[in-house]
């Protein structure tokens, strides 16, 4: 009864705001309406409606798979210094991270099954019901690391606000015991998709030990970004406050992951060129072309470019402690890791193929309808999600405030 009347609370909550708030509700129930009727051409015409090929048989799709990945095993970096070292600064924020990873998950999922065509396949995704091929499918163990990192960290986030509603003391054993098995957790989405491009021996551009650290790095330099900018927005246009130094302490970690991923890179590239092998093709598709096929060259360029300064500018303290070029910073890097995974990760695999032919691969507007669905109906939840939770830690919106109500009426 008690858990009926804290999800009635929430509905309403959802259900009331600002005109900001409500033109903010619209424009992503439009994008995701109009992307919407692109997914109904793809289920009604199958996957020849995508620009997905024999030659490129990975794409859009899954770029923005591994890219939400890394968004959701970032939380991580909010979650060690609030429960593990118990920082107040970061404690007061860290449950927008853990909110941020269940969104992030769902949306990978999503992902998932608008890439494997026929939704209804995706019943063999499910342990018991379906046929995972489980432990030898990599998928499966992707899955099922994937659905116990948004279960952890949805039982957290809900047990955490449930007892602030009530005006409890949460379950402390509970929560630590949850957030010590999400760390790994969060360390093996990633990883395991990292493996999921590693167990294709086929494909010599992702055959390299460091793709896993490397994805990880990634991961805690674009989640983070997200939720400085976020933090700033909210704080601007709510309740909710939040020290400075919880930003720039975030920054600083988002510095050292940033050198990790620099460092790994030039040691793959220094491996791949100083070699010399004739895997080094698709490096040279990525970085340079092959003949007149320059098509990715200005995006893995730009990833690259828009990487380094990020880092520059994150490295320094002067604008690190600026809030212009701490946005712009973390705009950069959010970009950088986004083109990085969507086609200087995904595309350079498949070209040349098997065959030495390069397909040249752009995403359809299918694709396109379809993904900015997905992203919308996730931010859309998070924003649902967010403004439930600002209510109930920071608005003092509790079961007291409704009984008063109730008593006043």
């Amino acid at each position: 009864m008690n858990f009926i009347l804290f999800i009635k609370g929430s509905i309403k909550l959802i259900l009331n705001g600002t005109k900001t708030y409500y033109a903010w509700l619209f424009f992503l129930l439009a994008l995701a309406v109009w992307g919407g009727f692109g997914y109904a051409d793809q289920l009604g015409e199958g996957l020849i409606k995508t620009h997905m090929r024999d030659s490129v048989s990975w794409a859009f799709y899954i770029g923005n798979f591994t890219f939400l990945v890394g968004v959701a095993a970032a939380a991580i970096m909010l979650v060690i210094p609030a429960y593990i070292y118990d920082w107040k600064p970061i404690k007061e924020i860290v449950i927008f991270g853990e909110l941020l990873a269940v969104c992030a998950v769902i949306m990978c999922i999503s992902f998932i099954v608008v890439d494997i065509g026929n939704p209804l396949r995706f019943w063999h995704m499910l342990p018991l019901l379906g046929t995972m091929n489980f432990p030898y499918s990599m998928l499966s163990w992707d899955f099922f690391f994937l659905s116990t990192y948004l279960l952890i960290n949805l039982i957290v986030v809900l047990h955490l606000l449930y007892s602030i509603f009530y005006k409890k003391e949460y379950k402390r054993k509970l929560v630590l015991t949850l957030v010590f098995i999400s760390i790994p957790m969060a360390v093996g989405i990633h990883t395991v998709t990292a493996f999921l491009y590693n167990a294709l021996p086929a494909r010599p551009f992702w055959n390299s030990a460091l793709l896993a650290p490397r994805f990880l790095a990634s991961a805690f330099c674009s989640g983070p970004a997200i939720l400085l900018i976020l933090f700033q927005i909210l704080r601007k246009i709510t309740k909710f406050e939040i020290k400075d130094e919880a930003i720039w302490t975030i920054a600083e970690l988002m510095v050292y992951a940033m050198f990790v991923y620099l460092f790994f890179t030039i040691t793959e590239l220094f491996k791949e060129f100083y070699s010399d092998t004739q895997h080094i093709l698709y490096w040279k598709y990525m970085l340079f072309g092959i003949g007149d096929n320059k098509e990715i060259v200005p995006y893995s360029w730009s990833s690259i470019i828009m990487g380094c300064i990020a880092f520059v500018l994150f490295l320094i303290p002067k604008t690190r402690k600026n809030f212009v070029t701490l946005n712009i910073g973390a705009v950069l890097i959010y970009a950088s890791v986004y083109v990085e995974k969507g086609i200087a990760l995904i595309i350079p695999g498949f070209t040349p193929d098997v065959l030495g032919q390069i397909y040249v691969y752009t995403p359809s507007m299918t694709e396109i309808r379809t993904a900015a669905m997905i992203f919308s109906l996730g931010s859309l939840l998070f924003t649902f999600l967010v403004k439930v939770a600002i209510a109930i830690v920071f608005e003092d919106y509790n079961i007291d405030s409704i009984n008063q109500k109730k008593q006043g009426k």
